[in-house]
């Protein structure tokens, strides 16, 4: 992928043709690319997504064929289960087999995507469209689609992060609601503990950066932190947020057995993908997870009732309560595309048609992600469900901002998470230093 050029963004103009009003988009590899193809006349474009399920295949299989029902002289190649390597490699190339629209589940690449060129800016498609991306995507969903004020990608359906809990372990345990603060969550994973020797009965929380879920960025994503200065440097070592996060991890870690305890515990317990996660078969009472955990926790059939809530806040920010870390899948239109303005039509319609939003999130099971969508009385879903739609729409909820080094820097930082838990760091300011200036290193030189 070519290099980023810092400080410099893309913006299409407009143009006009003879038919219609198109748009002209910047480029990369092929001049002759571009917003300058009739999309009222008959022609192919080509999709690249990465779903492979068969229910996700089918899924994006019944979205295809609603947009071409709706725009019967647009038709849809799809070729899915692509990786984003294959992606960016084929974006770099282009050609007739390459892609004209892409779709990806790592946020963290949107930084690439946008600095080098690879998709072009939508923003002159949306302007045009009367489309607001304020008022028709959720705020975390609009902050982790574009870039240093380069908007080259939009959401298509996301994923939202709470809090299962065993709601019989709870009764049992006298709790009589899922904890509201971070010391509440504390208190609770100490009483939902039972001992068994050395080992466990059953684990409150499994608070180990490796336990499924628990990375670095979902923990923080409830302390709101900012990850980089205004001027484009890692604030890791300067916002407390990151303290805070490390110290709440850290406590639970040694509050509930110690790092090795813990460890050897989480070594005899079920796969993340399979019927005996320790959360389905009640080794774990509390489980940091996203949206999919509760169907895939209803079919291993547990022997008690799931109770689902939004993550903890910290206790000097109840207010925000309710809020929720937010990721999901992305898609754009390659620079190399002869057919940009028939492939923004394709894109325009997966993205902010309400119903064509909420019939692919009732087929993949994600949290839609338009306002619209979620709102819609279309969309199915188990009651707890509503958790997450309430957390993909609240103004609070947070996500991890793109960089040109993609998510380079978020395993920097969960690297210092690993160092930390495990007592190798011991001197959490010097860390956080240390690894700041890591990530200020690498950022300069994927520019």
């Amino acid at each position: 992928m070519p290099a980023a050029t810092p400080g410099v963004t893309r913006k299409a103009a407009f143009a006009l043709t003879a038919s219609a009003v198109l748009l002209t988009a910047a480029c990369t590899g092929q001049p002759d690319a571009g917003a300058t193809d009739d999309p009222t006349k008959d022609t192919t474009i080509t999709f690249w997504h990465a779903w492979s399920a068969p229910n996700e295949v089918k899924a994006v299989r019944e979205l295809v064929a609603g947009f071409e029902k709706a725009h019967p002289n647009i038709h849809v190649r799809v070729v899915g289960n692509m990786t984003d390597d294959k992606i960016n490699q084929a974006l770099r190339a282009g050609g007739t087999d390459a892609p004209d629209v892409i779709s990806s589940f790592t946020t963290n690449n949107v930084g690439k995507f946008c600095s080098s060129g690879a998709l072009i800016d939508l923003d002159p498609f949306l302007g045009k469209a009367g489309i607001d991306p304020a008022k028709t995507f959720p705020k975390a969903m609009n902050e982790y689609t574009r870039f240093d004020g380069d908007r080259c990608t939009v959401p298509l359906l996301g994923d939202a992060y709470g809090l299962y809990y065993n709601k019989t372990a709870f009764e049992k345990a006298g709790i009589a609601r899922p904890p509201e603060t971070w010391s509440e969550f504390e208190a609770d994973a100490k009483r939902l503990t039972v001992r068994e020797g050395d080992s466990y009965k059953q684990l409150g929380f499994m608070p180990d950066y490796h336990g499924w879920e628990s990375t670095t960025e979902h923990y923080f994503g409830q302390f709101s932190p900012t990850y980089f200065t205004k001027d484009g440097k890692s604030n890791l070592a300067g916002d407390p947020a990151f303290r805070q996060g490390f110290a709440l991890q850290k406590r639970l870690v040694d509050e509930l057995g110690g790092f090795r305890r813990l460890e050897r515990y989480r070594a005899t317990l079920g796969d993340e993908w399979g019927p005996k996660h320790p959360f389905h078969t009640g080794q774990v009472a509390m489980q940091l997870d996203g949206e999919w955990r509760l169907g895939m926790a209803e079919q291993a059939e547990p022997k008690f009732e799931i109770g689902v809530a939004p993550l903890p806040v910290p206790d000097d920010r109840r207010n925000q309560y309710g809020k929720g870390y937010i990721t999901g899948t992305i898609a754009g239109i390659a620079a190399t595309s002869h057919k940009q303005n028939a492939a923004w039509e394709f894109v325009r319609y997966i993205t902010t048609d309400t119903d064509a939003v909420v019939g692919f999130a009732n087929g993949i099971h994600n949290v839609p992600s338009t306002f619209a969508a979620l709102a819609s009385p279309k969309l199915r879903y188990d009651p707890r469900f509503r958790t997450f739609l309430d957390i993909a729409a609240n103004r609070y909820s947070t996500t991890t901002p793109a960089s040109p080094d993609g998510g380079q820097y978020l395993v920097t930082v969960q690297q210092l998470g690993y160092d930390y838990e495990s007592g190798r760091v011991k001197d959490l300011t010097a860390g956080l230093e240390k690894a700041a200036a890591q990530i200020d290193t690498d950022i300069a030189q994927a520019k």
